[in-house]
Formats: C-alpha cells, structure tokens, sequence
C-alpha cells in the first residue's frame, strides 16, 4: 500500500518585492515516513521553499499541503500547519531562549494548551527521543552545540510533527556530534526534509535528494545515483569532499529522472 503524502507542493512560485524571483513553479511530494534531502547551491531558493511549508511566505501562486491540509491565511489552518511542520534553524541559539531545556521543550505543547501530567510526558518522550533527558533540567546555554542541537530538535519533536525539517543538521559539530546526531536521526518515525551543503550526510540519512537550482527543481532521483554524478553536481555549483566517492548503482535510472 503506498504511503499517503507528507508533502505535496504543487506549481509553487514566488518573487521578492525586490523583484528577485526566488521560485519558478516547484513542484515536490514527499510520501509519509520518506527522508529526503533538498540540495542546492546558495541562492538557490532552498530557504525561501522551506518557509513556504509553514505559511510564512506565500502569495506567488501555486499550492501547499501538509498532511492533506492545504496552507492558506486561515489563523487556525496556519496554526495546525506551523505543529505539523517542525523547523530545526541552523543555530540552535535561536529556538532556546528558556531557562531549562524541559522549559524550551514543553514550551510548544503547553501553548497548544497541554498540561500537567500530559504536557510532562510529551516533554519526556521528546526528551529520550533525543538523548537529553538527564540534561532536563539544565541551563541550555551550559550544553555543548551538539547537545543544544540535540535539544532544539527536541523542542519541535515535542509537537508531534508530521514533517521534520532541518536547515543545515551537521553544521558546526564535530565529528561525534555529527554521527550521535545522524543515529538519532535515523531512529525518528517521522517524515524528513534535510536541507544541505553536507552531500556526505545527505547519502548517510536520505534515500533520495532532490537539487534545486534557480527556483526550480532540476534534479530528483536516489541520493546515491544523483551523488555518483560528478557533471551534474558541478553545473549545480555542489562538491563531494576531496577523496569521496559515490559508485552508481543504476546510471540509466539517473538519467531518467533529470528534469529537462
């Protein structure tokens, strides 16, 4: 039985009010459970998609839905859609600003009207989802990077999303914190959107990578066959690190699924 869709953007487009066009009809499904990696070179419009899964950018036509509920201005329609897609920014700096992790953690589902007993226990699964839960009680900014990193993702696992999205995972750690990360990655039972430079990373985490490229989507195919590219990865200005090697399993299967 195929999986419903996680995600489903259809003809998305969008310009500044500078008049830089920063998305030209992005097209993009992601079923249930998928882990998928979004690449692209700075200036891409990688940003500027992923704040349309929220709501917070729209109005260049085209369509969002997250879990079948379409994103439009409706305050409650906005609301739900914000619990189901969970943002992880790139500095973890900027979603802790409470005394105590358990505080940062239990902030979403406590203004989602959570309480007591219940609120305690969504806190202490996001908690043990991540590793943190001995840290509950400490000052987040007395936690490494990787361990603010850690709870930052906490704090949107918290409210149960139907979307996890993460804006460059493994910048800034060192290399434990990258794979104690990639592990808990791994373990989550929740559709992923990795947006990211780290090729490497993506290959480890997503089965498949999709590479846009001056607002639209150029590329979508297994992470493993789009990586085993070298011209394709140098027109869309990405680098695999000195030494790294992909080898193709199906080099027709890639050829297939490049959009013209």
């Amino acid at each position: 039985m195929t999986e419903p869709l996680s995600l489903d953007v259809r003809g998305v487009g969008y310009a500044y009010p500078d008049g830089h066009v920063a998305l030209r009809g992005v097209d993009l499904s992601v079923r249930r459970g998928e882990r998928v990696a979004l690449l692209g070179p700075n200036g891409a419009g990688k940003t500027t998609l992923v704040l349309h899964l929220n709501g917070i950018l729209d109005g260049g036509g085209g369509s969002v839905a997250v879990g079948g509920l379409t994103v439009d201005r409706d305050r409650a329609t906005l609301a739900e859609i914000r619990r189901r897609v969970g943002v992880v920014f790139q500095d973890p700096d900027d979603q802790l600003f409470l005394p105590t992790v358990g505080e940062d953690v239990a902030f979403g589902p406590a203004n989602l009207g959570l309480r007591g007993a219940e609120l305690t226990a969504r806190v202490d699964e996001a908690l043990a989802a991540v590793g943190m839960s001995e840290h509950r009680d400490r000052a987040p900014h007395h936690l490494s990077f990787g361990q603010r990193r850690r709870v930052a993702v906490a704090t949107v696992l918290s409210m149960r999303p139907e979307i996890l999205v993460l804006d460059e995972p493994s910048s800034n750690l060192d290399p434990a914190a990258r794979r104690e990360l990639a592990e808990i990655l791994r373990s989550l039972p929740v559709t992923l959107l990795m947006v990211t430079h780290d090729l490497p990373y993506a290959l480890e985490l997503c089965d498949r990578s999709v590479i846009l490229d001056e607002g639209r989507i150029v590329a979508d195919a297994p992470t493993r066959e789009l990586l085993a590219d070298p011209d394709l990865l140098a027109a869309h200005r990405l680098e695999l690190p000195y030494g790294f090697a992909v080898p193709p399993r199906d080099q027709s299967s890639l050829q297939a699924a490049r959009t013209t």
